[in-house]
């Protein structure tokens, strides 16, 4: 194996596969994307250059600055509740279930595999009033709290909390077996030597286990806050972007714009600046958790 990895031509050779595929579906795609702002129209009928006429929109694009408030309430709260609940959830695993955590991890991981589109329609019979009453609503009817008997996703002001709620349950269980699996890969010398010397539980958490997943933390916040700024099956599936723009998100309305309104210049702008956001919030993460040894 050592001689085999320090043959650069074998290195070449085996990378070479996912090089190409890298290169044909993101790259190339990303280049055109990028080429596509600069016009109007659609590809092959009226695609016309318009030069920066499309960014300029940007600032006068009122439903756009509403996804972004939209993406940026979604962003906080399901980015910020799985990443707490999961490590909180996985420190319990690992403190307070003596037997049985196998089985347990796997129920928790459950909803993570399960087709989106299945989740919402699940969530949308929980959440109904019509025809007849869903879970939360005849929880809310049977215990006389009629006042909170309403349309969940129909509501202006319960749609979003309703598309929160849903997206925590169904991903947080990724998150708690990131975090199990750091925490079961910490050196168990450190935790006996903190136990040695008096330390409590929640004195080996915050200073001996937290320090130690300082990687972990950030490999988990990058993928959950950036699915959460691309986040596009679960609003689509749930509530469709309404009522209204309610829960509209970036990526759906880069999606209506470019193929619904067949207006794919002002769409990639749309994309760029999703993939923007994405990029600057990944190297913020990274010098904010960056280790002594980096």
């Amino acid at each position: 194996m050592n001689k085999v990895l320090g043959n650069k031509k074998a290195i070449a050779l085996f990378a070479l596969p996912a090089v190409i595929l890298f290169t044909c579906l993101v790259f190339i795609p990303l280049i055109w994307s990028f080429v596509y702002t600069f016009f109007s129209g659609q590809p092959g009928l009226d695609f016309k250059f318009n030069g920066f006429q499309n960014y300029f929109r940007i600032f006068t694009d009122k439903t756009l600055w509403v996804t972004v408030k939209n993406n940026l309430v979604y962003v906080i709260c399901v980015g910020g509740m799985q990443i707490v609940l999961g490590f909180l959830i996985a420190m319990l695993i690992n403190f307070g279930v003596k037997k049985h955590q196998n089985l347990v991890r796997s129920l928790l991981f459950i909803p993570v595999v399960l087709p989106g589109v299945a989740v919402a329609q699940m969530f949308i019979k929980m959440y109904a009033i019509t025809p007849q009453y869903g879970l939360l609503n005849s929880f809310f009817s049977a215990i006389g709290m009629d006042s909170l008997v309403k349309a969940w996703i129909g509501d202006p002001k319960t749609a979003m909390i309703a598309l929160i709620i849903m997206d925590i349950w169904k991903a947080v269980g990724m998150y708690i077996l990131v975090f199990y699996s750091g925490i079961i890969e910490l050196p168990e010398d450190s935790v006996e030597a903190a136990r040695i010397d008096g330390a409590t539980t929640w004195q080996i958490i915050t200073k001996v286990q937290i320090p130690q997943l300082k990687p972990v933390f950030r490999m988990a916040i990058v993928i959950c806050i950036t699915a959460c700024f691309k986040v596009y099956d679960s609003p689509v599936a749930l509530t469709g972007g309404g009522p209204g723009t309610t829960t509209m998100m970036p990526s759906m309305y880069m999606y209506n714009t470019a193929f619904n309104y067949a207006q794919f210049g002002y769409g990639s702008v749309l994309a760029i600046i999703i993939l923007a956001e994405c990029v600057l919030f990944t190297f913020v993460i990274g010098r904010i958790f960056k280790t002594k040894e980096e």
